[in-house]
Formats: structure tokens, sequence, C-alpha cells
């Protein structure tokens, strides 16, 4: 699961063994270490089981994974449910003929999936919305990421960037965003919700990775939430989460154009080193019933002097 470990202060001094580079220093490809950033610490891990494999951690949690020599490699199961889901709607062709998507991460890690869909869609034109400015830094650096207007990199808060977006501009929005084991309610309400959906294009689709215990509720809430502003909503998860029993990532998307049933993709689904399910949108509103609906709090009156 990729998660977000909690912030720390800015300018708090690194703890030991971290190394701080400068500001503007450009990483000369990716070191083992473990690296002081604005919200904490990362570290950079070579993968074992692969020479040009890398593994990210922030603040503890494992985040990302990137193959350098191949982009279309997503190590994380659920970054691989998602490919499958927005490769359903629209079938990559590998040309540059194909589909020119406009797609906003919120939430950058090693932007394994930007990587991926630029590779998948190379006239594709994508922001990552990133929060630690130093982490973003280092990323770029390290893992040679396509440059703009293919790809930047936006530092900020995902929810104050996404209210100043414009209607209608882009085909998809994937939020990945988590500070330790949940993802920030903010990113999580109805309010915030319709702001996505006012940047969503006619078609487009809303994704979120949306990681819960074996209680489900934080999920039920997330699929309440979802199922409220758009008219079909699809979940994607291996059985064993479906039912409760492990803690772990369910995949929902939203989108007001049906997701269609699509042999292929179920077939990709079950095809994987974790077996999935979808679930239509008659499954997720029944598995959503009775959860509440989460809203921004309601705003404090200010008090006259």
């Amino acid at each position: 699961m990729a998660k977000r470990g909690k912030p720390g202060g800015r300018g708090s001094r690194p703890t030991a063994g971290v190394v701080e580079v400068p500001r503007g220093t450009r990483p000369d490809g990716p070191v083992e270490g473990v690296y002081y950033i604005d919200t904490g610490d990362c570290e950079l891990i070579a993968d074992q089981d692969n020479s040009t494999g890398w593994l990210l951690k922030i603040n503890g949690v494992m985040s990302s994974h990137i193959d350098l020599a191949d982009p279309l490699f997503l190590d994380f199961e659920y970054m691989r449910w998602m490919a499958a889901l927005i490769e359903s709607r629209w079938p990559p062709s590998g040309a540059s003929s194909g589909p020119k998507l406009r797609g906003l991460h919120l939430g950058g890690g090693a932007c394994s999936l930007a990587r991926y869909f630029h590779a998948a869609y190379p006239d594709a034109r994508q922001v990552v919305v990133e929060l630690d400015g130093k982490l973003a830094e280092y990323v770029r650096g390290w893992f040679d990421l396509p440059k703009a207007p293919l790809l930047r990199l936006r530092v900020g808060e995902a929810r104050d960037v996404t209210e100043t977006l414009t209607a209608d501009t882009r085909d998809f929005i994937i939020r990945d965003v988590f500070a330790g084991a949940v993802t920030p309610r903010p990113l999580t309400t109805a309010e915030f919700t319709r702001h996505v959906k006012r940047v969503l294009a006619p078609g487009g689709v809303y994704v979120v990775n949306s990681g819960d215990a074996p209680d489900l509720k934080n999920a039920r809430e997330d699929a309440a939430t979802i199922a409220a502003s758009f008219k079909h909503t699809v979940i994607i998860a291996d059985p064993a989460m479906l039912k409760g029993r492990r803690y772990g990532n369910m995949v929902m998307a939203g989108s007001d154009t049906p997701f269609g049933d699509d042999p292929k993709l179920h077939r990709r689904l079950l095809g994987g080193a974790v077996p999935a399910h979808l679930w239509d949108d008659a499954q997720v509103r029944a598995f959503a019933a009775g959860a509440p609906v989460r809203h921004d709090p309601p705003a404090t009156p200010s008090i006259a002097p």
C-alpha cells in the first residue's frame, strides 16, 4: 500500500543517519540511503529481486516502487488495478496517435503511475501534486521523469490545488494520498469530491486508493461519498479484502459515464499475482448502504471584536 508517514515540521533537524542535500542540488541518479525531506525523511532502497528496481519509503512507510528499465512494470498490485481500469476506458495504442489523455495525480511519491501512463500514452499531459517539495526534487533527479509539459510536478496541498483548477480539464484524477495509514479527511469529503467532479471532463474517471482495516468502515464511507457524487461506481479488490479478512487496499472509481462490462478487464484483474474482483455499481451501493457520506466540518462563525 502506498502510504505517507506522519508529517514533520519544516525546518526540524534531520535524525541520525539522514542525508541532507541543499535545495537546488540535483541527485545524480538513485543512491541507497535515508534522506531528509520537508515532511520528515525518506529512504531509497535497491530492489534485491530486480537489478533496475527501487523502493521508496516515506517516514518509515513503503510508498512506491520504480523500475528504471521498464516504466510499464508496476510492482504494487493496486496500481496495476488502477492502470487496468483506465486502459479499459481508453485503450492505449502505443503510438503518438493514441488517446491524448489529461491526468491529475493527487499524491506523488515516486511517480510510478505517472511514468506508466507516459509510456502507455506518449501524448498524455499529466500533473502530479506532491506536498513535499524536497521529495519532488529528489524524485525528479533520481528517476529521470518526463519533462513538462508531458509531466509537471506541482508542489502543494492536494485539495488546495484541485480547488484552483479549471472545470472540464482532466480525463482522469487519481487520489493516492496517505498520512500514516489514512487519507487526510479533507480529501475524502463530499465537498472535495464535488471539486473533483467539476474538474473532470465529460466521461472522466475519479480513481482512489482506499486503505482499510478488516472492519471496512473507512472503505464503506469512501464508497458512500463517491456514490453520492457520481452516477456510476466500481470497486476493485481481492476477495479477502472484500470479505473483510485483512488490512489492505480497495480501488474505487466514480464516473458519470457507465464503466461497462469489459471481459478483457475482468481477465486482466483475475490474471494478476493477486487475483481481484470487480464490483459493479449495484454491488458498490449495496456495500455502502447505511454508511455516512463524509462532509467538511461546519465553518466556525467569526466573532466580531
